[in-house]
């Protein structure tokens, strides 16, 4: 999979620099913005009706003080992502297919920092090629679509544009709901299928809603894309609201799991849910260069999940490098909270805390460059794990391909 990512950018570095190539030939491949799975295949007006979006991001990281101990990790993710009009291509009024495959080659750098929430945001638990997406997206009026198929919940729920620069996972979705369930929800890297609904009743405003399998994948084959109805893993139901609030965007959300859960005290119980919200701004604006802010906050049921509370905010710079207007540098950080009950039962501490550094550079159309430093504070809320700090390089490459 490595070679063949590396093929391909080979084979496009003799397009220059600058902007995306135009689209004059039959099937041309058009170097695009890099950019993380959860944004992949995202289809332009007017590119035709069938596009393949292959890109490829790797992490190298090491942790150079405290955690587990001091080990680098190569970690990479390669995403193939078809998207096909399929008004365009059959007639089929208001509907698009979208078919999504993952590779990831299994390696851990959480195993070598200790910490629960993943300061690489593609690190999976197996070496795997698998379908990661594949769904229809119905519109049935002009501001209403239904969308249903293997799904992936944070491609839409609980995700932030300025939040995505950053590296760590708990950036993607937070802790609270990102780490609940028996399996985790549907997201990165085990999805399921789920049915979304998708209002957006003014400019700004979105209303969206959605039943998902209660465990998607299964834990004991990571490797394999699962879906698997019954047998009492219930469903979770999610809803969130999507609103404009001085010049930028408010997230509030709920979700719940409809099946009942072991209580870390040893009883058994439903009531696993908790509500989120989370918004980002623009701060500051002169010409190329721009200041964006973001925060979020969360909880979860205490009885049944690992952190209970959860607090994250962050800010992104972009184009304050002179002549670089499209590289970007942000400073996060995360506090996820234990419950009490988690406490009690692992004799563990009341917080993880992680701090990001980042800097993303893009030095062609097709390649960007991302190093990064982080520092966890108590990883897994373990007494016995030191601090760690953990420095990376994120390389990222993509390529579109067009009918």
């Amino acid at each position: 999979m490595i070679g063949a990512a590396l093929l391909l950018a080979a084979a496009a570095a003799a397009i220059p620099a600058g902007e995306p190539a135009p689209a004059t030939n039959s099937n041309p491949l058009v170097p695009i913005r890099p950019h993380s799975h959860i944004h992949a295949g995202q289809q332009t007006p007017g590119e035709g009706p069938v596009v393949l979006d292959i890109s490829y991001s790797s992490d190298t990281m090491g942790v150079v003080a405290g955690g587990v101990k001091r080990r680098a990790r190569y970690l990479d993710n390669l995403d193939l992502v078809l998207e096909v009009d399929l008004e365009d291509l059959v007639g089929w009024e208001g509907a698009e297919m979208h078919v999504y495959g993952l590779y990831n080659n299994g390696q851990s750098i959480s195993q070598v920092v200790g910490d629960a929430q993943m300061v690489s945001e593609i690190e999976a638990n197996a070496q795997a090629f698998k379908l990661y997406e594949a769904w229809i997206d119905q519109m049935v009026a002009p501001d209403l679509s239904i969308r249903a198929g293997i799904y992936d919940l944070n491609s839409e729920f609980d995700v932030l544009e300025t939040a995505t620069l950053f590296v760590g996972g708990a950036h993607g979705m937070g802790s609270d709901i990102g780490m609940s369930g028996r399996n985790g929800p549907s997201i990165f890297p085990a999805t399921g299928l789920a049915a979304r609904l998708l209002y957006r009743p003014a400019k700004g405003w979105a209303v969206r809603a959605a039943i998902l399998d209660g465990m998607p994948g299964n834990p004991e084959h990571p490797s394999r894309t699962s879906i698997r109805l019954g047998g009492g893993e219930g469903a979770l139901l999610i809803g969130e609201v999507e609103a404009p609030v001085a010049g930028g965007r408010l997230l509030l959300g709920h979700w719940r799991y409809t099946s009942s859960f072991d209580r870390f005290e040893g009883t058994h119980g439903g009531g696993n849910a908790g509500i989120y919200l989370r918004g980002e701004k623009t701060l500051a604006e002169s010409g190329d260069r721009r200041v964006d802010g973001f925060f979020r906050l969360g909880t979860a049921a205490k009885h049944y999940n690992m952190f209970d509370r959860f607090v994250s905010a962050g800010v992104k710079l972009s184009g304050w490098i002179g002549g670089r207007p499209e590289d970007e540098m942000g400073l996060a950080v995360i506090g996820a909270f234990t419950s009490p009950e988690y406490r009690r039962v692992n004799d563990a501490g009341r917080s993880e805390m992680v701090a990001e550094a980042t800097y993303r550079a893009p030095i062609t159309p097709w390649l960007a460059v991302q190093p990064n430093l982080q520092y966890v504070r108590h990883p897994s809320a373990d007494p016995s794990i030191d601090d760690a700090w953990v420095v990376g390089l994120r390389v990222e490459m993509a390529f579109r391909l067009i009918d």
